[in-house]
């Protein structure tokens, strides 16, 4: 079996259990594939937790959950020294906290002060954590997948710009379809009906073993070898810089940008458009696959002005204004 299909493989078996979240599975795999951190955006209820349990589950790694609160400290996230004593006298030894896994959901993370989220930055940035002097490495396969409510305000801390760019991308999460809602309560059920005594019936014959964290590698070796013509590089820089120069493109860009993308969205545009076009089975990157992650990678990027948001603007239709303006390749 190839490292796509093994890929394909986990993606078929997260669908399971997500229902009607066809496009969240894809970016939460682009994001493993793509080694990035993920922003998850949706209103409760909406299989944001489940959607990270179930890519958990499916693939071979260790797995933490954080709820953020406020009144969670620093050390929570990233563990502390702790004093032990023993015959032959005392010491310090470090004792890791939740950080230190493969796939770390950051549950409501705008619930946590800034001081708790500042806790992320060096691990999600620099794949570390420095604890009283002395500096841990994390795991080559780590990745924080944060979920946040857009419409709670009380009790909430908004991410820093700092923060929210160490995204990969910010993936939003819609209702399901009335279709797909009916099936979801027969997954619910089916679940229910097995956790009451009928396990050895309903879930033997789809048990198998997870995918193994070595495919993830595999991938990603694969992925940086694929072709990306300079017209395409031009192409993903160029999209960035409307961001920055919007009065070079529209009017209505002008208007409606504040602040542009930093350099880290041309980055995230390549590793994600990379990752997307080996999923589709090219060996090279398509202006489509540009155009299918560019809301999810630039949406969190952008500072809209006090005239977008006074209209009602959101950073999506700015996006697509953007890729409407520029040249294709």
């Amino acid at each position: 079996m190839s490292t796509l299909e093994q890929i394909e493989t986990l993606k078929a078996r997260m669908g399971k259990s997500i229902i009607g979240q066809e496009a969240v599975i894809d970016r939460l795999l682009i994001g493993v594939l793509a080694n990035g951190n993920l922003l998850l955006e949706g209103l409760p209820g909406l299989a944001k937790t489940r959607a990270v349990k179930a890519l958990a589950k499916n693939l071979e790694c260790a797995y933490s959950r954080i709820q953020f609160t406020p009144d969670l400290l620093p050390a929570d996230v990233t563990g502390t020294e702790m004093y032990f004593q023993s015959e032959d006298g005392g010491q310090f030894k470090f004792q890791p906290g939740p950080i230190f896994a493969n796939v770390v959901l950051a549950d409501e993370i705008n619930r946590a002060p800034a001081k708790v989220q500042a806790a992320l930055l060096e691990a999600m940035e620099e794949r570390q954590v420095t604890v009283a002097g002395t500096t841990h490495m994390m795991d080559p396969l780590f990745m924080v997948l944060a979920t946040q409510n857009p419409v709670e305000q009380e009790g909430t801390y908004p991410l820093p710009e700092a923060q929210m760019d160490r995204f990969l991308m910010h993936v939003r999460i819609d209702y399901p379809s009335l279709a797909d809602e009916v099936e979801v309560i027969r997954l619910v059920r089916g679940e229910e009906q097995a956790a009451l005594g009928d396990e050895a019936k309903s879930g033997a014959a789809e048990k198998a073993d997870p995918i193994a964290q070595q495919v993830v590698f595999d991938a990603r070796r694969e992925i940086a070898t694929l072709h990306c013509a300079e017209a395409m590089e031009t192409y993903m820089a160029t999209l960035v810089q409307a961001t920055r120069t919007p009065s070079d493109f529209s009017a209505d860009l002008a208007k409606w940008i504040e602040i542009g993308a930093s350099p880290r969205g041309s980055l995230a545009l390549d590793r994600c458009a990379r990752a997307h076009a080996w999923m589709e089975g090219r060996d090279y990157v398509d202006p489509k696959d540009v155009q299918a992650i560019a809301p999810d990678v630039l949406r969190h990027r952008l500072t809209l002005s006090y005239e977008a948001q006074g209209t009602g603007v959101s950073a999506d239709q700015v996006v697509a204004e953007v890729l409407s303006v520029v040249a294709l390749p």
